[in-house]
């Protein structure tokens, strides 16, 4: 079994000013997953969102729309 790993990347539209995120969209069609973590800090933990799930949130974004938890 080979076990593929995530390919991080922040999106273009990033500042330097080092509140980003990096995700990882490589594992989608493998394990339906889109893995997101702190661009500051490589060994920080991970969540992991349903493609379903990341696909909202981006669609939100675009969209204006801001959540509070």
């Amino acid at each position: 079994m080979m076990t593929e790993s995530p390919r991080w990347f922040k999106s273009s539209y990033s500042e330097n000013g080092g509140a980003c995120v990096e995700v990882a969209t490589n594992l989608v069609a493998a394990r339906g997953i889109v893995p997101v973590r702190d661009s500051k800090r490589a060994d920080s933990p991970v969540v992991d969102f349903t493609a379903a799930a990341f696909a909202c949130f981006v669609d939100g974004v675009k969209a204006g729309i801001s959540a509070t938890v």
